[in-house]
């Protein structure tokens, strides 16, 4: 039961300081002291410590199987990583002011690059890393801690619809030709693709694929590749 409970403290800890640090109540006074720079420099690192510590708990849990391994979830969560990366790839190297991870500058509506496939491509991409380890681990400790960091994601990209809304005057002129459902506004017909996508956030998404690949194994200590 000790590690229930602990893995049950961790996933309270993480969320609440997620849902806790974007109230303006207790944002504002930390930006002010730390700089915007500095609080997302504090954020993100708390962010990784916390999320660190999930993953161990989930790990300390006890086991309970709900499905058997098999070669095809192998497959599907290496899909999903790629899809995962190629996301955030593309979301540092473009322009989007709907969302984070992404510099505001230089965005056209006309041609919204990434936002065109999802108007929160990080968030997409968190959800999309959380449903290939739902997948691939197939124990209830891990689906219990993949499946709510995937709903936060998605849940998370409502509520910066909203907030965005309220903020930006033009949201629903920069808004026109991006997507809240992936590919949405693609099969609409409100976005019109006319480049294939950059070449070099392409080629730095599957670097990082390849990386995380090589690494998994002696960071986390299993071999995405075992079960091919």
């Amino acid at each position: 039961m000790t590690g229930w409970v602990e893995f049950a403290l961790a996933m309270a800890v993480f969320l609440g300081s997620h849902a806790l640090t974007v109230r303006p109540a207790l944002k504002a006074p930390l930006v002010r002291a730390l700089g915007q720079a500095g609080f997302g420099l504090v954020y993100s690192a708390l962010s990784l410590v916390l999320l660190g510590w999930l993953i161990v708990a989930a790990g300390r849990a006890p086991f309970v199987p709900l499905w058997d391994p098999a070669p095809w979830q192998a497959w599907v969560a290496l899909a999903l990583m790629l899809a995962a990366c190629l996301l955030v790839a593309h979301a540092l190297a473009g322009s989007n002011p709907l969302s984070f991870g992404s510099r505001a500058a230089g965005f056209d509506p006309a041609h919204p690059g990434i936002a065109g496939v999802s108007r929160h491509p990080v968030l997409l991409a968190l959800a999309l890393w959380a449903l290939a380890h739902a997948i691939a681990n197939g124990d209830l400790a891990h689906l219990l801690l993949f499946g709510p960091l995937g709903l936060f994601a998605l849940i998370g990209m409502g509520a910066i619809d909203r907030r965005k809304r309220r903020l930006l005057n033009e949201w629903e002129h920069l808004a026109r030709g991006t997507s809240l459902v992936p590919l949405e506004a693609l099969v609409s017909g409100r976005w019109r693709p006319t480049a294939p996508p950059p070449l070099v956030p392409s080629l730095a998404g599957l670097a990082a694929w390849a990386a995380l690949i090589a690494l998994h194994p002696a960071v986390i200590g299993v071999d995405p590749l075992a079960w091919l």
